[in-house]
């Protein structure tokens, strides 16, 4: 009797405390764990949220050098027409084409060394003055373009449009008759952006500017270098066929 006494006692003392009965210590250590395990799943779910965002964002910058990409190729064929519309062209007497730096026809525009140019969008972004560079040349406006070009790589030597800018103003050099400022400018692009998706381009522009200041030996190693390694581009192709040409010519 005793023993059933004793035993009625500690059921009611665990039905009193909860807090010390095993069974509901045990439980809440499960609510516990569970509401961690929660926890952790809502953080990884903000996680893979934010994965997604940066997914999103790389996809957004991709499309958005593609459609640099696009643009610049489409001013490629538009610079290559300007190219064969200006191999006619006279050369001014007494000094170089086009009233570039150094000529008698014109005053020669303040380059980036000079402390004189000014950024074509002096307080906008690396985007802003790259474009407004860029559309001095497309409108031929090369004596504008050349010191935009310039100070645009003097005040923003390490944008991601830097490499663009080194071969454009390679380019309105050489549109512009400068031979010897555009091979230095195209030779700038190859041994500073190695990596750059315009080499094969600015590579057989260093050939041609070489044709063009007759280091006929120079021009055809370069060619054949661009002929032979990009073989299946429409540089290499172009490279092919001013070989051909100067070999016709027999240089």
């Amino acid at each position: 009797m005793a023993l059933v006494c004793l035993a009625i006692v500690n059921l009611a003392a665990c039905a009193t405390n909860p807090e010390k009965d095993p069974v509901q210590i045990k439980l809440n250590d499960l609510d516990t764990r569970l509401a961690r395990i929660e926890r952790v799943v809502a953080n990884q779910s903000l996680l893979d949220l934010a994965n997604e965002i940066e997914a999103l964002r790389s996809d957004v910058r991709a499309l958005h050098n593609d459609v640099d990409v696009l643009s610049n190729s489409l001013e490629d064929h538009r610079l290559k027409a300007l190219e064969a519309r200006g191999a006619s062209s006279p050369v001014p007497p007494g000094g170089t084409p086009g009233g570039v730096p150094g000529s008698s026809g014109a005053p020669a525009p303040a380059t980036a060394d000079s402390g004189g140019a000014a950024l074509p969008v002096p307080d906008g972004s690396d985007r802003a003055n790259y474009q407004a560079a860029f559309a001095l040349l497309r409108d031929s406006q090369y004596d504008k373009a050349i010191p935009a070009f310039e100070q645009f790589l003097a005040s923003f030597p390490d944008s991601s449009l830097a490499e663009n800018a080194q071969y454009w103003l390679g380019e309105a050099y050489y549109v512009n008759k400068a031979f010897p400022e555009a091979l230095g400018a195209f030779q700038k692009a190859v041994d500073k952006y190695p990596q750059s998706r315009k080499l094969p381009d600015a590579l057989l522009k260093i050939g041609y500017c070489d044709y063009e200041l007759k280091q006929w030996e120079s021009a055809k190693e370069v060619l054949a270098q661009v002929a032979t390694k990009y073989s299946d581009t429409p540089a290499g192709r172009l490279a092919a066929q001013r070989l051909d040409k100067m070999a016709a010519e027999k240089h």
